[in-house]
């Protein structure tokens, strides 16, 4: 009786210490999953974020005052024009008459 009683007071005693393990391990890995969905979160919302700069910044008028102050670029017009022929010899286009206005 005090053999069977031994081994199963150890039996007890290893089924209660794994428990508490898994116990342990159940609250690690639910941390762990909740740390993570926080993350997602997070990065989803930096996601967005970005995407409204992204479209702020691709705006056709900043784009255009862009070109025109920080490269130095101007709207093409015929009296600036070149056309290339197929022998490669540049033909300028004839300037357009200017308006009353002073502008074409």
């Amino acid at each position: 009786m005090t053999r069977i009683g031994v081994v199963l007071l150890l039996a007890v005693m290893a089924s209660a210490l794994y428990l508490v393990h898994t116990q342990y391990q159940s609250r690690r890995l639910y941390t762990e999953l909740d740390r993570a969905l926080a993350e997602s979160r997070r990065l989803e919302t930096e996601h967005q974020r970005l995407q409204v700069e992204k479209r702020a910044q691709a705006t056709p008028l900043r784009v255009e005052r862009l070109a025109r102050d920080k490269l130095q670029m101007r709207t093409a017009t015929p009296a600036i024009t070149q056309y290339v022929t197929a022998d490669g010899a540049p033909v300028v286009a004839p300037a357009a008459p200017v308006a009353a206005g002073g502008r074409p």
